[in-house]
């Protein structure tokens, strides 16, 4: 049986590790055999944020490259080199910072590193769509909204679902966890039976009084 975390969570407020949650559940007798993660698109656009570009000129020596001032809300201004035609100053753009790995729509992986281009330093990338499997256009850079918080995560902006699915050996005497909900109950009842007595006890909504975790079968 496969159950997804993030749905767990929706039930269950808890914010602990995926793989500490597989462990509980393992411990009240529902074994989780495997642990896959789901990304609705590959690499989760990790290491991706949105930039402001505050500085915008030509290359010296390249007509076709321009050096960019970008701020990622770091309080760390980076220096880009962009080839694109329509980057520009004020824009909000999206930066793949340095150890992003980026998943483009046709090619090969690629890891963004620290580089030197025509003798000019660059600490990232500016991308354009197809850089990081959005669409096919390559037209130019892709250009965010003026009122985009600078800062914010690639994956939060464009709505990416990361995800972890269990896959849990049901045993036919556990029928009450065939589903979300019943797996749901016996995670907060195994996190509740292992609190202090004076800690706030773990709830799931619509869903009251929890089950005793000492009366979980395995």
């Amino acid at each position: 049986m496969k159950i997804s975390y993030n749905w767990l969570k929706t039930l269950v407020n808890i914010d602990i590790p995926a793989e500490e949650a597989a462990s509980l559940l393992t411990a009240s007798g529902l074994e989780v055999e495997a642990i896959e993660t789901f990304e609705s698109l590959k690499g989760g656009l990790k290491g991706l944020v949105v930039g402001h570009v505050l500085e915008c000129g030509k290359h010296p020596d390249a007509d076709r490259l321009s050096l960019t001032k970008v701020d990622i809300g770091t309080g760390e201004t980076l220096s880009i080199v962009c080839g694109a035609p329509n980057v520009a100053a004020g824009q909000k753009v999206i930066i793949a910072t340095i150890g992003a790995m980026l998943y483009p729509s046709t090619g090969e992986p690629f890891e963004i590193k620290k580089s030197k281009i025509r003798g000019a330093a660059s600490e990232g990338m500016i991308c354009a769509e197809d850089e990081i499997g959005l669409g096919k256009s390559h037209d130019g850079i892709m250009i965010l909204p003026d009122d985009t918080k600078t800062g914010l995560p690639a994956s939060d902006y464009f709505k990416i679902e990361n995800d972890v699915v269990f896959e849990i050996g049901l045993t036919p005497n556990r029928s009450d966890a065939a589903s979300h909900l019943g797996v749901a109950r016996d995670l907060a009842a195994i996190i509740n039976s292992s609190q202090q007595e004076n800690t706030k006890q773990i709830t799931i909504k619509g869903l009251n009084p929890l089950p005793d975790a000492s009366n979980l079968t395995k």
